[in-house]
């Protein structure tokens, strides 16, 4: 499976939804990483650190283009019209948030 994760773009957000160490383990488990350049930046991860854990350093878009793409904060509007109706979204959703959960839909997403 591919698996996406793009850069964290909410001010002030410093994490990053998947370490190099948790990247092995997904590689290990024959999935392809696509790492958005500059993802890990805010919390002193580097692409190459990225990469020596195999991961392929990519685009926005490819990022969010994946099978499964990983965040720590929803998709703005304009990262959700970089995804592909029957993605896998995983990150931290807000369950209040009426326009945002009713735009993912919209997408075509599966969010969790």
């Amino acid at each position: 499976m591919q698996i996406g994760v793009p850069r964290e773009r909410a001010a002030g957000e410093t994490r990053v939804a998947v370490t190099p160490e948790t990247a092995k383990k997904l590689k290990a488990q024959g999935h392809v990483l696509r790492i958005e350049s500059g993802a890990g930046v805010a919390a002193s991860v580097t692409d190459a650190a990225y990469e020596a854990a195999g991961c392929e350093i990519v685009d926005q878009a490819a990022a969010l283009g994946s099978e499964l793409v990983l965040k720590v904060r929803a998709p703005g509007a304009d990262e959700l019209a970089l995804m592909k109706p029957g993605t896998a979204l995983v990150g931290m959703l807000n369950p209040f948030d009426r326009d945002g959960l009713a735009a993912l839909a919209a997408a075509g997403l599966t969010s969790f």
